[in-house]
């Protein structure tokens, strides 16, 4: 095991991390047990952005040092991503905000998650067919305006039309999104950050 660098992950060294990385690929280890490392490391970082002693800017900070880690592996971050299974994620149809979204895939996958980003304003349909190919045991649904909460609410109510509904658990998030707008949807559960959409997945993935 590589203490080293899982405590470089966690405390954010992006230098150490680089030569850590690079010691340890001279030294044979194998890619997936380095990703592992550095997997390791995000969850701490994931801890200390739920107590308050890192924030958001940190939590953005530690996945581009994931993926420029991953990169001097020969850019196999991805090779890694389907340790937990497949995430699809999603701005809902007439919002077109992505920043949040971008987070929570960017965090999602240097968590360990094959992440399938369907981008903004996505149709109901496109959801539909992404969990018939890709057959997820979860799904984020962004929305971060509240004239769009009817617009989740068709989507689930489609979802478990089309009959797909017993086989995944859905997760919104989103500013203006709290309990009382996961009821109304009927969705799963509301996530207030990208930690926590790791955490609830890994539950409903059963890892």
């Amino acid at each position: 095991m590589s203490q080293k660098l899982i405590d470089a992950m966690a405390d954010l060294d992006e230098d150490l991390i680089v030569s850590e990385v690079k010691a340890l690929v001279e030294k044979k280890v194998p890619t997936l047990e380095i990703i592992s490392y550095l997997q390791e490391g995000m969850g701490i970082v994931g801890k200390r952005f739920e107590q308050k002693e890192y924030f958001l800017s940190e939590l953005i900070m530690s996945a581009e040092l994931f993926n420029t880690a991953s990169a001097l592996l020969g850019g196999i971050g991805g090779a890694a991503s389907s340790k937990y299974g497949t995430f699809v994620m999603g701005t809902i149809y007439d919002d077109i905000h992505d920043i949040g979204k971008n987070i929570v895939t960017t965090v999602m996958s240097s968590n360990g998650f094959h992440v399938v980003d369907l981008g903004v304003d996505v149709p109901t349909a496109k959801y539909i067919e992404a969990i018939k190919e890709y057959k997820p045991k979860v799904i984020g649904i962004s929305c971060l305006l509240t004239t769009a909460f009817d617009n989740v609410k068709e989507c689930i109510s489609s979802i478990e039309a089309a009959g797909l509904r017993d086989s995944v658990k859905i997760l919104i998030g989103g500013g203006p999104v709290d309990e009382a707008t996961c009821k109304y949807v009927k969705a799963d559960h509301v996530c207030r950050n990208a930690q926590e959409t790791v955490e609830y997945a890994k539950k409903y993935m059963g890892v």
